[in-house]
């Protein structure tokens, strides 16, 4: 039976429960990165085909993909360093036994991103500072997340009904953010995010809630969906830096990352116990 956070409380890659902020997300960013088409004009601008706008979203493609790069770097080398996890590749356990070091890593890497973008765009510096602070405050939640829902279930005394409805509408916002910046590696039409996050999040729903314990003995998942947000990542900072890759790499790199973790899974599974004389 999935724990209460496994049905309510989002977690990273579950896109569960974030339909709503899925389509207020991608409007904020184009709202914040295209101020001169106002508020409004943002929302009717997420459905638009309209030729003039579609050139509009697309000058402000470095600011999206700075900020959206910054934020998947961090999160890859969060996980890299911090995060518990079965090791899929040798250096792993390197990095992670050094997880003190993943600070200092950030910082290094903030400061080249910013460095380089001022040179080119200083909005560019501003966008992939928002990006990092877009990481730490939705790290702060999701650090925080599973205490409280032990205090939710163990807990007599705590928080109201109302407190624990804000609680998790904020926690579902702030995982959102995951699912609609690693879209944009992808594509920078809105409809599509919208509708790729719509389908992922039944499709995720779906398997953690009915098959969640077949899902945990592929134990290398996490680690190839972890490898595709460092691809991402680093596809959308050499994009903003005006670097032309093709539409298809992306796809080819995440799947091949998936592909190859899946399979070792597999293998691991396969395995047969050895016998102890």
């Amino acid at each position: 039976m999935p724990k209460f956070s496994e049905l309510c409380l989002p977690k990273p890659g579950d896109g569960s429960c974030s339909g709503a902020y899925s389509l207020l997300l991608p409007w904020l960013i184009i709202w914040f990165t295209n101020p001169s088409l106002g508020f409004i004009g943002s929302l009717t601008a997420t459905f638009s085909s309209d030729p003039k706008v579609i050139e509009a979203i697309e000058a402000s493609a470095p600011l999206l993909l700075a900020g959206g790069g910054t934020f998947l770097v961090l999160l890859f080398f969060h996980w890299l360093f911090m995060e518990p996890k079965v090791y899929g590749l040798h250096f792993e356990k390197f990095f992670h036994r050094h997880g003190i070091w993943f600070f200092a890593v950030a910082s290094v890497i903030l400061s080249a991103i910013v460095w380089f973008s001022l040179k080119q765009n200083p909005f560019m510096a501003f966008s992939a500072v928002l990006g990092s602070t877009a990481f730490f405050i939705t790290h702060g939640f999701k650090e925080n997340a599973e205490k409280v829902e032990h205090d939710m279930l163990h807990k007599k005394e705590g928080l109201s009904d109302i407190s624990k409805i804000m609680y998790l509408e904020v926690i579902d916002a702030t995982f959102s953010v995951d699912a609609v910046l690693g879209a944009f590696a992808f594509t920078l039409s809105i409809p599509l995010i919208l509708l790729g996050n719509g389908l992922g999040a039944l499709v995720v729903r779906k398997l953690t809630t009915s098959n969640i314990e077949r899902i945990k003995k592929y134990k290398y998942l996490k680690n190839g969906a972890m490898y595709s947000v460092l691809f991402l990542g680093s596809i959308m900072l050499a994009e903003s830096f005006g670097a032309h890759i093709p539409v298809l790499v992306s796809p080819l790199i995440t799947v091949g990352a998936l592909a190859y973790f899946f399979y070792r899974s597999v293998q691991e599974l396969n395995k047969k116990p050895v016998e102890v004389v």
